[in-house]
């Protein structure tokens, strides 16, 4: 005699190698409800229903329905056990039921997105507005003065994209359960440090400096580099645009699909259309800071940053914590280990370590480190991205913490 299956249950726990399982695995799922367990209830569609109760009774279509029942790991193997072809087959069921027991129409408006007012798009700005009043500072003082000036444009900066991510498109505000971000934020604030001071850092140590700290100048023995990191503060603001932009988008695709495949299949050119625009902005944005500062533009660097910021940060809002926090730490220490091994093949007989960053930095320059580190992490959230954003449980509607 044998037990029960392990596939006779209508769901496994995603995050466990469940078919709702995603990079970085998702909630824990109500317990599954075994059909051999059920042979004596006259409607298992009813209880199913019962156990999805609220998501039935706010959905506002079908597929509101089938995106919830997706993130719970209910798959079109489910649905078949329930005499539905697919998963969506089985919402349209659901969704007619609730209506006609609640005596409710059906409602087949999309979920209302809210426009992109001044305040959020003011914060947008914020970031580059006052880097740009950091930059000019620096430029224009000397001495102590100078370093008074760069601490204060790096507080002023830090906190107005804090509020950026806290608050509009960029924000992880109203998720269930809400997003926690604490590794995310300290690799992106190395990441930008690394933009600013590391090419500069790397230069000279591959040179065999450097011979003091940076004046944050360009010409120093340490060189500041100030137009890509000017340029990715900027492009906070067209990151929101298009973030809000993306939201929206996907939110009105997830009521007039007709199924979960149509709606991947409608969302992923949104997605890729979403993040071209951004580095097409990002790219002119460049090609104006590095033409007013007189500095290199650094694209190779700051385009594979930007691409992984915004990458991890369109994952971030939709409640995928885990993949951007793994692609952005990696990107960080693949950095900190090129710096480290300059310095460690000055030890005795340690003068292989270097030989890699050397014949990379003898290649491509000191940006071709972060370029290729960056690069590597933002192709693989990419990938992640069009596997996880283009699912509608990913758009489902989300209630507010009270």
């Amino acid at each position: 005699m044998t037990g029960p299956r392990t596939e006779d249950h209508l769901a496994t726990p995603a995050g466990r190698g469940g078919p709702g399982d995603g990079f970085d695995g998702g909630p824990a799922l109500d317990p599954g409800l075994s059909v051999s367990s059920r042979r004596g209830a006259a409607d298992p569609v009813k209880v199913l229903m019962h156990r999805h109760r609220e998501l039935c009774e706010r959905a506002v279509d079908p597929l509101e329905i089938a995106a919830g029942l997706e993130a719970h790991g209910v798959t079109d193997r489910t649905a078949a056990r329930f005499r539905h072809r697919d998963v969506f087959s089985l919402a349209e069921e659901m969704y007619a039921r609730i209506s006609r027991d609640t005596e409710t129409p059906p409602r087949h408006e999309a979920a209302a997105v809210p426009r992109l007012g001044l305040g959020p798009a003011a914060f947008g700005l914020l970031p580059g507005a006052l880097c740009a009043a950091a930059v000019a500072g620096i430029r224009l003082t000397g001495g102590r003065t100078r370093l008074g000036v760069a601490a204060l444009g790096v507080v002023a900066v830090g906190l107005a994209l804090r509020a950026v991510l806290r608050r509009g498109p960029l924000s992880a505000e109203g998720r269930t359960p809400p997003a926690h971000t604490p590794g995310t934020r300290t690799w992106t604030c190395w990441l930008l440090g690394y933009a600013l001071l590391g090419d500069g850092l790397l230069g000279a140590a591959v040179g065999g400096g450097p011979e003091g700290l940076p004046d944050f100048t360009a010409a120093g023995a340490w060189p500041l580099t100030t137009a890509p990191v000017l340029a990715l503060a900027l492009a906070c603001g067209p990151a929101a645009w298009t973030t809000h932009r993306f939201t929206a988008g996907a939110r009105h695709k997830v009521t007039t699909s007709r199924g979960l495949e149509e709606f991947a299949v409608s969302v992923r050119p949104l997605l890729f259309g979403t993040f071209g625009l951004f580095l097409c902005a990002l790219a002119a944005l460049l090609a104006v800071c590095g033409a007013v500062l007189d500095e290199p533009a650094g694209y190779a660097q700051a385009l594979t940053l930007g691409a992984l910021l915004l990458l991890a940060r369109l994952l971030t809002t939709h409640g995928f914590t885990h993949a951007p926090a793994v692609a952005l730490g990696a990107a960080a220490a693949s950095g900190a280990t090129a710096l480290a091994t300059v310095f460690a093949a000055r030890l005795p007989g340690c003068g292989a370590l270097a030989a890699p960053v050397d014949t990379l930095v003898s290649a491509w320059g000191p940006g071709g480190v972060p370029a290729l580190a960056c690069g590597t992490a933002a192709l693989a959230l990419l990938l992640h991205a069009t596997r996880t954003l283009t699912r509608a449980s990913a758009h489902a509607r989300t209630e507010r913490q009270s």
